[in-house]
């Protein structure tokens, strides 16, 4: 019986979580420009299958390759690196009652 090939991973971010048992990972890269020779980086976005919904945007997750899932799908969450930091809604900070505020 023959053994089965390596399969590819990537590493990326997480930029969309909307889709039910779906996260959309944007994986970069760094290479050499072939005229010109400056690095730069060049971005990918790839759709992944998440079993338990458990990836949030900003996550830093390892991609694995396997069989196609769906029309675009074609890699699943292998492992999850790192958690996003959570900030709280925008313009909710704790302002502290200020007596001269409330005259206004």
């Amino acid at each position: 019986m023959a053994e089965r090939k390596q399969r590819k991973t990537r590493v990326g971010t997480v930029v969309s979580d909307k889709m039910d048992k779906t996260v959309v990972v944007e994986v970069e890269r760094w290479e050499r420009h072939p005229l010109y020779g400056r690095i730069v980086k060049r971005t990918k976005k790839y759709k992944a299958h998440d079993e338990h919904n458990e990836c949030k945007v900003g996550d830093k997750i390892r991609l694995a390759e396997t069989r196609p899932l769906s029309k675009d799908k074609r890699w699943r969450v292998a492992e999850m690196i790192s958690r996003a930091v959570e900030l709280g809604p925008p313009g909710r900070e704790d302002k502290a009652s200020d007596p001269a505020s409330d005259n206004a």
